[in-house]
């Protein structure tokens, strides 16, 4: 298998860290899209050019990062377990992904936007952003109040996508002031597939910021 990424790409850690925890082989095929040769080369293979992409050993094509955990959930019977066999908690794992993927990790990705990247800052709009996201992890702090990851017992899809938001909203909101969520942050961040991609995640921002890797 082939994974199409980028370190510094929410989306792309959301998929690594389930790659590891699966303990799946794959190539890594790291895709600078700020480099227009990267792009092009890259837009060859999949036209939209978005990742991340997973090209199966058939040569299949997967995008979205739900679906690429998905196949290599089914695909793999090794490591752990990521979408529950118990219909009811399965489905709920799903809802969880849906709203973090929506109302916390692309609301996040605006606000990093105004926040860093906006030449003029909209006051307004970034309150109401963080008004947004505050309130996610006040839902969050409640869905772990008896539960040990976010789905239950077991690390999750979920939690495949929670931990990469949690890692960058710790730079914008003070996590430790829910007890539960600060509770789940610290032993997400003890988890051994999450050491992975935060290694290489740091190792990328060194790189930028030293103008070593082009900023993506």
């Amino acid at each position: 298998m082939e994974l199409f990424y980028h370190p510094l790409s929410r989306y792309s850690q959301k998929v690594l860290i389930a790659l590891y925890e699966k303990q799946a082989n794959f190539y890594p095929r790291i895709i600078e899209l700020s480099d227009p040769f990267s792009r092009k080369e890259f837009c060859q293979v999949y036209p939209p050019g978005k990742v991340p992409l997973l090209k199966t050993r058939s040569g299949d094509l997967i995008p979205e990062s739900s679906i690429i955990i998905e196949y290599i959930d089914h695909e793999f019977s090794t490591g752990t377990r990521l979408l529950p066999r118990e219909h009811k908690i399965a489905l709920d794992t799903r809802l969880q992904d849906r709203l973090i993927d929506n109302d916390f990790s692309n609301i996040l990705f605006e606000l990093e936007h105004q926040k860093i990247e906006s030449k003029e800052k909209n006051q307004i709009r970034i309150k109401h952003l963080e008004n947004n996201i505050t309130r996610f992890l006040q839902y969050l702090n409640t869905q772990l109040e008896d539960k040990h990851w976010l789905c239950g017992d077991s690390l999750t899809l979920a939690d495949c996508a929670l931990f990469p938001c949690l890692y960058c909203a710790q730079d914008h909101f003070k996590l430790f002031e829910f007890d539960n969520l600060d509770r789940y942050w610290h032993q997400a961040q003890l988890r051994g597939a999450f050491q992975q991609v935060k290694e290489e995640v740091e190792l990328v921002k060194i790189e930028v910021l030293s103008g070593r890797r082009p900023i993506p």
